[in-house]
């Protein structure tokens, strides 16, 4: 799928077991700690064309395990890690829903609602974008929009795997990840 007149290439990626180790429902910026290789995956990404958009479904804030403002308040603190290290990301989407406390909505990953808001504000084209994470849902828009998906086995990516699908790639981990989207944008 295409958005009229776009030409970018998006990173859609993960935040939690992706980019930052996974610490279930992380509220303290205390705790974010990137995987390993995660600057230098980045970079590659973005050396390669991509803009580093992450799109992330926070149901602890639905289920009230914390606020907002501690979801922000965390991701500050991976900003400031990422500007220092001179790759920061373009955008950030988060998802603040879960159908079990706040109903359905379209934003919730794998629905294409952050997808398709990124696509507009950015000029994402999310045929050519790839789709990057440590769950299935994280990957499953890249066959709704004909994108690339690559399943990372960090977070919950390694008992994910096991149920994945011909059309998702798998990667060791982030840098393994960037390397093949690098790859596959070559090829396009």
């Amino acid at each position: 799928m295409q958005v009229s007149g776009t030409s970018k290439r998006a990173a859609f990626l993960d935040r939690d077991g992706t980019i930052m180790i996974e610490r279930e429902y992380l509220a303290d910026p205390a705790g974010v700690e990137l995987v390993s290789g995660a600057i230098e995956a980045l970079r590659t990404l973005r050396d390669s064309g991509f803009e580093l958009i992450v799109v992330t479904n926070q149901s602890g804030i639905a289920r009230g395990l914390y606020a907002e403002s501690d979801f922000r308040a965390v991701q500050k603190r991976l900003d400031e890690i990422l500007v220092k290290a001179g790759v920061p990301l373009t955008a950030v989407y988060f998802c603040p829903h879960h159908p079990d406390h706040t109903g359905p909505c379209e934003c919730r990953k794998p629905k294409p609602g952050m997808y398709l808001q990124a696509a507009e504000e950015h000029e994402v084209d999310l045929g050519q974008s790839v789709y990057i994470g440590d769950r299935l849902k994280d990957v499953e828009a890249a066959a709704a929009f004909g994108g690339l998906g690559i399943l990372v086995q960090t977070g919950y990516g390694a008992e994910e795997a096991t149920r994945r699908t011909e059309d998702v790639r798998v990667a060791p981990g982030l840098q393994e990840a960037a390397l093949i989207a690098r790859n596959w944008a070559l090829g396009q």
